[in-house]
């Protein structure tokens, strides 16, 4: 459901089926290097404004994450920080054991957001019912899944009684999940946006620019916003600090209701990362 959004800002948040406040904006920091990079990226967002930041073990850069996150001056309860459980890590004890490990990396006591990282066959409601363990201990404020298709949360929901608070997917114009959003949406379960600038392959796009151009802001602006209006969480990566500054200033436009439905359209079905639509 498109909404008019006009009052958000870089620090507006969204609550969470079990009431936690999430930024409706973070930092991804999926394929930036560990070490200084890092650190540098996550440090200027928060040095902007951002007060969200999204990283995963497979990532390799959790300890940069954690040491921008101290470094920052900001309070911890004011910062959401996110991690994901990955594929190798997935059954019950392992999951267990993976969340300590991501938490010493961090250098946290807890994650806001705890996340399977993809729905692997026969060892995902083991996973299930180690987050469940991770979240009464404290160890995460929420959990959540990554990749999950509808009838990978139906498998899940028929399982167990805690829902996903978030499911985190590729979501862009040109990868428009409405049927996903739509079910996630009646369930109170939040999307949250991976590649939501479908890593700038099409920036050129003519409907993207006549409409980035008619609004005067970038293609990356244009996809941020829409992603937002359509009540997703979203979550752009890069390591440029006036890209960082860019992605953040999409909070003064509003996007008439005809032209997120031609933004709609643009779908393509274009996964340019996993596509878990075939995973049994």
């Amino acid at each position: 459901m498109e909404t008019s959004m006009a009052n958000l800002s870089i620090q507006s948040t969204v609550k969470l089926n079990n009431n936690v406040q999430m930024p409706i904006l973070g930092l991804g920091v999926y394929q930036t290097p560990p070490g200084r990079v890092t650190q540098n990226s996550v440090k200027f967002a928060l040095k902007l404004g951002y007060r969200h930041v999204d990283t995963a073990r497979i990532y390799g850069n959790e300890a940069d994450v954690g040491e921008a996150v101290r470094e920052s001056g900001i309070l911890r309860e004011d910062l959401f920080v996110t991690t994901k459980l990955w594929n190798s890590d997935q059954g019950y004890d392992s999951t267990l054991r993976a969340c300590e490990a991501s938490l010493k990396r961090l250098g946290l006591d807890y994650v806001d957001l705890y996340l399977v990282h993809f729905p692997v066959p026969d060892v995902r409601k083991e996973s299930w019912r180690a987050m469940e363990t991770l979240f009464k201990k404290g160890r995460c404020r929420a959990i959540g899944v990554s990749n999950f298709t509808i009838r990978h949360l139906e498998e899940l929901t028929e399982e167990s009684d805690v829902i996903p608070s978030v499911n985190q997917v590729e979501f862009h114009p040109f990868l428009y999940q409405k049927e996903l959003l739509d079910y996630c949406q009646g369930k109170r379960i939040q999307v949250e946006a991976y590649s939501p600038l479908a890593r700038g392959e099409r920036f050129k796009q003519p409907r993207i620019l006549s409409l980035a151009k008619k609004y005067s802001k970038t293609p990356a602006q244009l996809m941020i916003r829409w992603g937002i209006q359509h009540g997703v969480v979203v979550i752009p990566k890069s390591t440029r600090e006036e890209r960082i500054r860019e992605n953040s200033q999409v909070f003064d436009f509003d996007i008439s209701d005809d032209d997120m439905m031609s933004l709609d359209s643009l779908n393509e079905d274009l996964r340019l990362n996993w596509d878990p639509t075939s995973v049994p």
